[in-house]
């Protein structure tokens, strides 16, 4: 058997929705084992939360199974006692707990850092919020389009005469989990260094606007706002070409490239006119439709073959599924499949990141509530007879149909 990086570190994960589950899903690729800690029949909000309200195998939610694959279930009632002693007794030999619960909810449960601390000083504890543990946003919903309001990148996306445009992706909720794996990974080797684990906390508006640090820095030093064009030029500070132009079959994106050149693959010698620095983003919404009106006049393959051979950085315009088809993205493997108990195949897009000694795999499919409630009780050394009271009494639960 291939080794994997994270085999033996195990992740108590109390998250739901996306920004959580996706960083234990990172971990769990990597072979970490993620014990996803859920309510009893209802389980994760995503489970019950759809696109288009459609159902993978008639009762799956694709957001659900997106970001839970290679974990386990168990199914536990948080404001039972018992199910208290069961966490902390897991807790003696986890290496990790993720939670995003509003601020002070795990707290008031029994579940905060300091109680983790008290069982297990070496533990890796990371919250994830909206807006930080207090502060004036303390008790506002802190949810990835909301985020993308407050922090600018709505304001700087889309066209002048459009409303401001979210980005057509939970953008907020993946940078907050790309932070808690990076928050993570660095608190455990602190711990192998040190033998000490500590508290992580991340939260979406600060990571938001960590990642759009080049706007804001050009934004704060000059004081002035980026202005949105009208057209389809590609980001508020940039200047024409960079954007995406129409052809007779379809889009593609040109992004920073000479103006000579283009105009030289368009034959459109007449716009000369405009090659200077100032010019170009001045008259950049005039010059985009310029441009269009003769990039529409070719079939899209046809153009960018013209341009990728006169060096110009451009690309195709592709919707999802078309995506899913890119000779590139099948070169790389990454669209790949698993088998679920109720779903059938699911088509998933695999682990993004490559190891040569230790690569990442889907071992699991996005397990069913409380599918493996039974298990993980048994290795936490349960008997067969309390295990089965508290199925039955609620403090913990399992799949209907089992």
């Amino acid at each position: 058997m291939t080794p994997m990086a994270l085999e033996g570190i195990r992740v108590l994960d109390f998250s739901h929705l996306l920004q959580g589950p996706f960083a234990t899903q990172l971990m769990a690729d990597m072979g970490a084992d993620v014990i996803k800690i859920e309510r009893p029949g209802k389980g994760d909000l995503f489970r019950s939360l759809t696109f288009r309200n459609k159902w993978v195998g008639g009762d799956q939610s694709p957001n659900f199974l997106a970001w839970n694959r290679n974990k386990r279930s168990m199914a536990l009632n948080l404001k039972s006692a018992e199910a208290r002693e069961v966490i902390m007794k897991m807790a003696e030999t986890a290496d990790v707990v993720i939670q995003n619960f509003r601020p002070g909810v795990m707290a008031k449960m029994g579940l905060g850092y300091e109680d983790f601390k008290k069982v297990n000083p070496r533990i890796v504890y990371c919250s994830g919020s909206g807006y930080g543990v207090d502060g004036p946003y303390q008790t506002r919903p802190g949810q990835d389009m909301l985020v993308q309001g407050l922090t600018g990148v709505m304001a700087a996306t889309g066209q002048a005469d459009q409303p401001p445009t979210p980005v057509g992706a939970g953008f907020s909720d993946q940078i907050g989990a790309m932070n808690m794996i990076y928050g993570i990974m660095t608190a455990l080797l602190w711990r192998e260094r040190s033998g000490e684990g500590q508290e992580v906390s991340v939260n979406l508006l600060a990571g938001m606007l960590a990642h759009q640090n080049q706007e804001m820095v050009t934004a704060m030093n000059f004081g002035e706002d980026f202005e949105r064009p009208s057209s389809g030029i590609g980001h508020p500070g940039m200047d024409a070409p960079f954007g995406t132009y129409p052809t007779r079959d379809g889009w593609i994106t040109i992004a920073m490239s000479p103006f000579a050149t283009l105009i030289d693959v368009l034959d459109a010698p007449e716009l000369k006119v405009y090659d200077d620095p100032k010019t170009l983003y001045d008259k950049r919404d005039e010059i985009w439709r310029e441009l269009a009106r003769r990039t529409g006049e070719w079939h899209r393959d046809t153009l960018l073959e013209a341009l990728l051979a006169a060096d110009i950085w451009c690309g195709e315009v592709k919707t999802h599924l078309e995506a899913a088809e890119d000779p590139q993205v099948a070169h790389l493997g990454l669209i790949q499949s698993y088998q679920h108990p109720t779903a059938g195949e699911v088509k998933v897009v695999g682990p993004a990141v490559g190891m040569s000694a230790t690569p990442p795999k889907i071992s699991r499919p996005a397990p069913l509530v409380g599918e493996h409630t039974r298990e993980v009780l048994r290795e936490a050394g349960y008997d067969a007879e309390t295990i089965e009271r508290w199925l039955k009494d609620g403090t913990a639960g399992e799949p209907e149909n089992k």
